[in-house]
């Protein structure tokens, strides 16, 4: 837990915080503070020494440039929907919130654009799109509430992106205050702009480099036809093999989801919604002009034949598809039905590796003892296994993140990463000292350090100092976990 500013540091904050004009919203009474001490990530929380309620980029300028004078750490937050601990507060810091920056400034049908403050909810961009027959493509299953400053910050996922991409493929420009209060801007309308890729590295960047203030969305045509399937397989390993069969074929899929038998129960519990009895669930999206996503709703069908579905479905209308959505966009709220908490991981593999990843995955679930559900984008081979346990037993909230640490190191040695879509925050800094060389560990603080001199921008998460890597290093020497040059890394 992070010490308590000195009482002369928390007066000195609070009154640059309040000489700023025009005024902001100011919350430094404790029984306030209480709605911003964690986001999803829910097994830490910390109450901030104050909140800020920016209206303005001019006033998110101020507030950092005024913390900055004062060694004052910043952690910005957006809807608060992230789940690895990147906007958990700091005692010593200042929470710095940009819901109330949520205009949408411009929809430009023909450049096929948008531009949004941060505080804009990721729905409410494809909403404003569609009379123009746009939409927003990346759409992650909290897009009702997140908002585009934290899509950004997280390069957040979603289900549609085997197709269509990442936040950071259908972002072109950003608008970003940097350590020292002064604003950048990368990027913009055109398709390509010289230098260096900025814009790629602040996607991602989980608030370590800037304070997102505004992004121009590129947005796509509606595709003509979408065609949704779902297919029962009699185990997780049939439907993982389908998985890269369908990709194997060179049908790319808009999505291709995957479910196992925790998860459809939990479901049937919550939505009842009629789902198949099954192992294993495969929901897979084509789309595209009326031809293209007829042969590729064709050639899906086959394969899923062919690798032993024993039932698909095919939705009929626009009503059949949103009702087989609802069980995979529901999914993690249904899981509360399992037991009374769950801890959701996230780590990408190759997909040739899922059989053998998730048979693993279940190996060590009955190891600790731990119920383990899946409910993930099989596409691009992103796993979330949810680790359900209850913290009012003692000990289990500590052997679920031990588990969860074990996941992601599956997921290393198979030539994967520690996140998919869910970023590191502080939940995964262990697993970044495996994952990378001292040598990148160094560069990744190097680049910190052009942005942030200071080191106030959410200081301690994301990317681990090398000695405390150092010191995560003896304990892994001690477990026979040493980080290993022979692992592919990404």
């Amino acid at each position: 837990m992070d010490a308590a500013p000195s009482a002369a540091t928390r007066l000195a904050a609070l009154a640059a915080l309040a000489s700023i004009r025009p005024p902001m919203s100011l919350v430094a009474e404790p029984e306030r503070l209480a709605a911003f001490e964690m986001d999803a990530y829910i097994q830490h929380r910390q109450a901030p020494m104050a909140a800020v309620l920016p209206d303005t980029e001019e006033q998110v300028r101020e507030t950092v440039r005024s913390l900055g004078r004062l060694g004052v750490p910043v952690v910005t937050r957006g809807a608060g929907t992230g789940i690895s601990g990147g906007a958990t507060p700091r005692a010593d810091g200042v929470m710095l919130v940009v819901t109330r920056m949520r205009r949408i400034l411009a929809i430009d049908a023909a450049a096929r654009l948008a531009t949004v403050e941060p505080g804009v909810p990721n729905a409410q961009v494809t909403e404003a799109a569609e009379p123009a027959g746009l939409f927003f493509a990346p759409d992650p299953s909290s897009q009702v509430v997140s908002s585009i400053g934290g899509n950004v910050a997280e390069n957040a996922g979603g289900i549609h992106c085997l197709k269509y991409g990442l936040t950071v493929h259908n972002v072109t420009g950003l608008r970003a205050v940097d350590g020292d209060g002064d604003l950048l801007e990368v990027g913009g309308e055109a398709l390509d702009s010289p230098g260096y890729d900025f814009l790629a590295l602040l996607a991602g960047s989980e608030g370590n480099l800037g304070v997102i203030t505004r992004a121009t969305l590129r947005l796509l045509p509606r595709p003509e036809v979408t065609e949704t399937l779902l297919a029962a397989f009699d185990s997780v390993k049939a439907g993982a093999e389908a998985v890269s069969a369908i990709i194997g074929a060179g049908v790319v899929p808009a999505a291709l989801e995957m479910m196992d038998r925790v998860v459809i129960d939990a479901c049937e519990r919550y939505m009842a919604l009629g789902l198949p009895k099954a192992e294993a669930l495969l929901l897979v999206e084509v789309d595209g002009g009326a031809e293209e996503a007829g042969e590729a709703r064709a050639a899906v069908e086959r394969i899923l034949a062919a690798c032993g579905a024993t039932e698909i479905r095919i939705a009929k209308d626009e009503e059949e598809r949103a009702k087989l959505w609802k069980s995979r966009k529901g999914a993690f709220a249904a899981l509360a039905t399992v037991l009374p908490d769950y801890y959701t991981m996230d780590g990408s593999i190759p997909r040739r590796a899922l059989p053998e990843v998730l048979d693993k995955v279940y190996e060590l679930g009955r190891e600790y003892g731990m119920v383990i559900g899946n409910v993930f984008h099989a596409g691009d081979g992103n796993i979330h296994p949810c680790i359900f346990y209850d913290s009012a037993k003692a000990g289990e909230l500590e052997r679920s993140e031990e588990l969860g640490g074990k996941i992601l190191e599956l997921c290393i040695e198979h030539g994967g990463t520690i996140t998919g879509e869910h970023g590191v925050g502080i939940e995964k800094l262990k697993q970044m000292c495996l994952q990378f060389r001292d040598g990148e560990i160094a560069a990744f603080h190097g680049v910190k350090a052009a942005f942030d001199p200071a080191g106030i921008l959410n200081p301690g998460k994301a990317v681990p100092t090398l000695k405390r890597c150092a010191e995560w290093g003896g304990m892994h020497v001690r477990d026979g976990l040493v980080p290993r040059p022979d692992i592919p890394r990404f």
